[in-house]
């Protein structure tokens, strides 16, 4: 009896942490560099997917990824969208000290002194600008098994639940959204989709409650989604979206390109 009890307990143990593991938490960071800049940022760019490597190596974080913007906002504004992935909310909000990064450019670039080291991070640091953090977790995604490698586009839909349709919000992603992107991507017409709250508490003059993500694997896909129509649309399936497009307010849509990814 007692083999089958702990046997049980082993079971839902991993169970749990099976589940744990499922979680994904992301720091969105939008940058801006100013114009006279940009060349030496493409050099950053590439520096910081080899210590972020070695971030994900030491198992600091589970990914990270760098987007070109394409549209949505002006250029002065900020031009790239950095995004960190990880397991846990605790790793999330500690993110990586200066140390940590320094050291993980050490082991990057094993050639340069510490001095050098210093002032590459430093200079680095020096040429950018994080207008906005977003500090998010992903609460529904859809099954697929999308293959991030550059050249893939999303767009970053910065969306607020109405005060009082929180959860209303919520169900309408989860219920009538989710299956919507779920059959795109099974007629090949998408990616990934994912909905994102922001996991810190918000007042009621927060910009922006929730995120979704949308990946396209080219323009190709992107655009042929947009003319899609599904003609199996029922009546009630249109009251229902409209629902779950009233419990929202669309705050601002970002296209971007993915250019460097460490997975």
């Amino acid at each position: 009896m007692k083999k089958y009890v702990f046997l049980l307990v082993g079971i839902m143990l991993w169970a749990f942490t099976a589940n744990a593991q499922k979680e994904k938490y992301m720091v969105l960071e939008f940058v801006k560099v100013e114009s006279d800049q940009l060349f030496d940022y493409i050099e950053f760019k590439d520096l910081m997917e080899k210590v972020y490597r070695q971030a994900l190596n030491d198992g600091q974080i589970t990914g990270w990824d760098f987007w070109a913007l394409q549209s949505g906002a002006s250029h002065s504004d900020f031009q790239y969208i950095m995004i960190t992935y990880y397991d846990d909310p605790v790793k999330m909000m500690d993110g990586l000290d200066e140390t940590k990064m320094i050291e993980y450019t050490k082991i990057a670039y094993p050639h340069l002194n510490d001095a050098q080291v210093v002032k590459l991070f430093e200079n680095s640091l020096s040429m950018r600008e994080m207008p906005m953090r977003l500090y998010m977790k992903e609460i529904v995604s859809t099954e697929d098994d999308f293959h991030m490698r550059p050249g893939v586009l999303a767009s970053f839909d910065l969306m607020k639940a109405k005060e009082g349709n929180f959860a209303a919000y919520e169900k309408a992603e989860e219920e009538v959204f989710k299956p919507i992107h779920q059959k795109r991507i099974e007629q090949g017409l998408m990616g990934h989709w994912g909905l994102l709250r922001t996991a810190l508490p918000l007042g009621s003059e927060a910009k922006s409650t929730h995120l979704t993500l949308n990946m396209y694997k080219d323009y190709m896909q992107f655009f042929n989604a947009q003319a899609y129509e599904d003609m199996d649309q029922t009546e009630a399936d249109r009251r229902a979206v409209n629902e779950g497009l009233n419990s929202r307010e669309q705050k601002w849509v970002y296209l971007a390109t993915l250019e460097n990814v460490v997975r």
